[in-house]
């Protein structure tokens, strides 16, 4: 392997360095979604709701007390603010946590991209020294002519493998962020309408009083 590496040329450094940072952005988001994964409560979302509807807010914060769900946490937000702007506290709440779950992709994305393009300018090189020993040497040392070809096919094939490995979680955590939001959505709008529903029984509750 070592010896592979060293065929490579002075571009496998590069490359070296974008796969340990792919590898370890990799490692640190697969961990935060195990980790969201493990505090959600959606059980306790729909009881959030249910209180909220019901209009025993105390009995919500008794519940929610230490919760590490990320809905739970924006709903809360909500509750909080609901006598000023819910919707927006919410908002502003859901933007922060899709902060934390797109941290990094922009680097696992930069990498995806370069990965090959510097395989490809190690393709250029090998191909640029090959000419240069062939015009040397002539044709009665092949030997070194193959080696500047042999090093040219090991960055690109490296580029290649460093991009298809960082594409497939690349892909899978922007799935998990993107049904994050449509989690989000749906139970923010959810809490929306039973403030406006509420917000509406009193005033028709004033009305109907002597």
């Amino acid at each position: 392997m070592l010896q592979l590496f060293h065929s490579g040329g002075p571009l496998m450094y590069p490359l070296l360095a974008c796969s340990v940072i792919a590898l370890a952005v990799v490692i640190e988001r697969g961990l935060f979604w195990a980790l969201v994964e493990y505090h959600r409560r959606r059980e306790l979302v729909d009881e959030v709701l249910e209180l909220s509807r019901a209009g025993r807010l105390e009995k919500v914060r008794e519940k929610v007390s230490g919760c590490r769900d990320y809905v739970v946490r924006i709903l809360i937000s909500g509750i909080l603010h609901r006598d000023f702007s819910p919707a927006k506290a919410m908002e502003a709440a859901a933007a922060d946590e899709l902060q934390r779950m797109r941290r990094f992709m922009g680097v696992l994305d930069t990498m995806i991209t370069v990965a090959p393009l510097l395989g490809i300018l190690g393709t250029v090189v090998g191909i640029i020294n090959s000419f240069e020993m062939l015009e040397a040497a002539g044709i009665e040392e092949p030997g070194k002519v193959t080696a500047g070809i042999a090093q040219a096919l090991i960055t690109t094939a490296t580029g290649l493998s460093i991009a298809i490995f960082a594409v497939f979680p690349y892909n899978y955590f922007n799935a998990r962020a993107e049904n994050a939001v449509l989690n989000i959505e749906k139970y923010a709008t959810s809490l929306e309408i039973i403030f406006q529903k509420t917000a509406e029984q009193v005033p028709a509750k004033s009305a109907e009083e002597p």
